[in-house]
């Protein structure tokens, strides 16, 4: 089979590798319809991660089931499933409190852009489709690997509900994920600070009520001027740099919550937020605890999340997905093999 496989800074191979195999009775091999790059994946592309030696990269799929380990009982050959970007069990005692990225007998995968992956604990990871899903649905299935499942983790960290004030830093697909999910869940005021008219659009059309353009202190004044002039009650946080979550603690109220879902480059004031009463959750997305539900959202065409791709491109093309989105000329790639 043919996969991405990442030698370093800015250095994204197509090549062949070979074809994974059943190794455990707990295992599924899924035949991959569709795959995309993450913005986490850019942080070894910039060089900002290290790559020691040549490493198959890439954690987002949905396929179809190839074959299955003989004590895997809930999925089969032929069905169309989406997991999550990090396996798990769904029994361990982590699992049963809904935490289920950070499973006792969890990990990641040896790299999903690829024709084929290999996924342990495929009972406790792998949801099935009721059918073979039509094809413009494959988009926001495939947004339940990570970025949905992402931005609904930063929603529910922030306490999101009926009645609430958000700002969402960041506008990436994890970004306009959490202004979906700040939307569904009730939020009468979804920020969306966006720089960019493109994303700004999506932002707008996943429920944003306003767009806030002006970053560091301007950025902070127009959140306040928005909510009663003390800032949001909930500030979702899906960049990770320094400056973002700066950008961020400007902008929660005192009393507020923060969901921090972007992968960490900064430290935080926790002193300071210590007396301001703010709230301070997040982490990688329980994505099996939330499949089931945004599963059942997409199929019903209530969400589209699959908006945030701008960009296909075959799997063969997996240089140009990686350049595209680290130069932002693309929001998010989705490959196809």
């Amino acid at each position: 089979m043919f996969a991405a496989v990442i030698h370093g800074p800015g250095d994204v191979r197509y090549e062949e590798r070979p074809d994974p195999v059943i190794v455990e009775p707990t295992d599924a091999v899924v035949r991959t319809v569709a795959a995309c790059v993450c913005g986490s994946d850019l942080w070894r592309y910039r060089g900002i991660a290290p790559v020691p030696r040549p490493t198959p990269i890439g954690h987002e799929y949905c396929g179809v089931v190839e074959a299955v380990g003989d004590a895997v009982t809930t999925v089969k050959p032929g069905d169309f499933v989406v997991g999550g970007f990090l396996h798990s069990d769904n029994t361990c005692p982590v699992c049963r409190k809904g935490a289920h990225a950070n499973c006792l007998h969890g990990g990641g995968y040896a790299g999903c852009q690829a024709e084929k992956i290999r996924i342990p604990n495929a009972d406790g990871t792998l949801v099935a489709t009721p059918s073979m899903p039509d094809d413009d649905l494959i988009p926001s299935i495939l947004t339940l690997s990570d970025v949905m499942c992402t931005g609904w983790h930063a929603a529910v960290s922030a306490r999101v509900g009926p009645g609430t004030s958000v700002a969402v830093v960041g506008d990436g697909a994890v970004g306009l994920c959490a202004v979906l999910a700040a939307a569904q869940l009730g939020a009468s005021t979804v920020i969306a600070m966006s720089r960019h008219e493109e994303r700004q659009k999506v932002a707008l059309a996943f429920g944003a009520s306003h767009i806030v353009a002006e970053r560091g202190d301007a950025g902070s004044t127009a959140v306040r001027e928005l909510t009663e002039g003390i800032g949001a009650d909930c500030v979702l946080e899906c960049v990770g740099t320094e400056s973002a979550r700066a950008q961020a603690i400007g902008c929660v109220r005192d009393g507020g919550n923060l969901g921090l879902v972007g992968l960490p480059h900064g430290d935080l004031p926790v002193n300071d937020l210590f007396w301001r009463n703010v709230g301070i959750k997040g982490g990688p997305a329980h994505c099996r605890a939330y499949l089931p539900q945004l599963l059942e959202l997409v199929l019903a065409r209530t969400i589209n999340p699959g908006l945030v791709f701008d960009l296909e491109l075959p799997l063969a093309a997996i240089g140009e997905a990686y350049a595209a989105m680290d130069q932002r000329r693309a929001i998010k790639s989705l490959v196809r093999p």
